[in-house]
């Protein structure tokens, strides 16, 4: 009989079972983190430095930072650096680089280059011994333990934490406290994505959309699809979305709609609406009737923490339905070099 350990997804699902405790332990080192943060100075602007996931991260956390900072925010493009040598003036800037393993050779040279132009460097990963946060002035340890499947999910839920953590740090945020938000995705991953997976079917193609802070889990939600069940997702935002890209939809593929309670509610509802009968619609919302149902109460710019998780387990269920080992997809490593 084969063993539990080596059951396709095993090494996944117990990834994600410890993100409730991952979170806690992230968040009771607030206090440390935003000293730490705080004591690189008022900054000019921000840049962040990410791939792959962690570049989904980094679009929340740029939801976050700008209105916290009151100051740009931006997303580097590494290849600016790597590939074609700019020179860009960061004095005075915060640069943020994510790397869930620290060794990414790229991300840690364009937080170099960065920090030599004049920049003060934070690295957010998972090894505080790693070769990035020996780049960096300051770390944000995410102390999420070793994950050992491909696709990321404790680390990911972690560096969105993270961003939530920095944001409280450098300015005001939308949101009372955190404290709750280990218990949401305790409650969450009590549930299960199989029914939603059901609706998804043998399609070789499906549609991720959100609004604001959720557009970088419609990202996710996309990667995650892509590197485990081999789908063609793509991850849109709601707005985008109607400016061209909705015309696919004449392929009839599933769409899986993401939404908060807040400012896009209204916005995601409408178009809901307007692709109803059109294709399958797995809503993912605080709604006990949506295909996957989130707590309600959650400050919409914190939903994303908790959101991942359905995400998560979607990417999960479809896999494994499709006959695929989530936890190891072909042709992918825990490292990429770029």
């Amino acid at each position: 009989m084969e063993s539990q350990v080596n059951r396709p997804g095993a090494r996944m699902t117990a990834e994600m079972a410890e993100q409730p405790g991952v979170l806690a332990a992230l968040l009771e080192q607030r206090g440390e983190i935003a000293s730490s943060v705080r004591a690189l100075g008022e900054p000019a602007g921000v840049v962040l430095v990410a791939r792959g996931s962690s570049d989904n991260a980094a679009i929340y956390g740029r939801y976050l930072l700008e209105p916290a900072v009151g100051r740009p925010v931006s997303l580097a493009a590494p290849s600016l650096f790597t590939l074609y040598d700019a020179r860009v003036d960061y004095s005075g800037w915060l640069a943020i680089a994510l790397s869930q393993s620290g060794a990414t050779p790229e991300i840690v040279d364009v937080l170099a280059r960065m920090r030599a132009a004049g920049a003060r460097g934070v690295a957010i990963t998972n090894d505080e011994s790693s070769p990035l946060a020996e780049e960096a002035d300051a770390v944000v340890a995410l102390g999420a333990g070793e994950e050992l499947a491909v696709p990321a999910t404790k680390t990911f839920l972690a560096q969105l934490a993270a961003f939530a953590i920095v944001a409280e740090a450098l300015g005001p945020v939308p949101w009372d406290t955190m404290e709750g938000l280990p218990d949401h995705v305790a409650a969450v991953l009590e549930g299960s994505a199989r029914a939603a997976a059901e609706e998804v079917g043998d399609a070789v193609g499906m549609i991720a959309v959100g609004r604001g802070y959720l557009f970088a889990i419609a990202l996710e939600a996309a990667l995650k699809l892509k590197e485990t069940a081999l789908l063609h997702a793509e991850g849109l935002s709601a707005a985008d979305f109607r400016h061209g890209p909705i015309a696919i939809m004449e392929h009839g593929f599933p769409v899986l709609a993401l939404s908060a309670e807040g400012a896009a509610a209204r916005d995601m509802a409408d178009l809901e609406q307007r692709l109803r009968g059109r294709a399958p619609l797995l809503r993912l919302a605080p709604d006990p009737s949506a295909a996957l149902p989130i707590p309600a109460g959650i400050p919409e710019a914190l939903t994303p923490i908790v959101a991942v998780v359905r995400a998560q387990q979607l990417a999960l269920e479809v896999t494994l339905a499709r006959g695929l080992d989530p936890d190891a997809p072909p042709g992918l490593s825990k490292v990429t070099s770029t």
